[in-house]
């Protein structure tokens, strides 16, 4: 079978390992910076096997990391207030 490739790129990308405690649980996050993202960072919950491109935009909108992180509301204020700083 012929294999039509839309792209096969290889790119250096920064990588960033952080674990901290919040108020209910453990994150093991990986934060990838790539110039594909325009401005926003790969982000893997490394736990859940979740992952994201986000954005400071991203952050703000309502209900948007429950979603994708599959969190509770509390949950995800941990979350939220560490990518603030992360991509403030």
């Amino acid at each position: 079978m012929e294999r039509f490739f839309l792209y096969d790129d290889v790119e250096d990308t920064k990588t960033r390992f952080v674990s901290f405690t919040g108020r209910t649980q453990r994150y093991d996050l990986a934060i990838l910076q790539s110039s594909r993202f325009f401005g926003k960072v790969l982000v893997l919950d490394i736990q859940f096997g979740r992952f994201a491109i986000i954005g400071p935009d991203d952050v703000e909108e309502p209900g948007y990391l429950e979603h994708v992180y599959n969190r509770s509301e509390e949950e995800a204020a941990d979350l939220r207030e560490y990518l603030r700083e992360l991509l403030g």
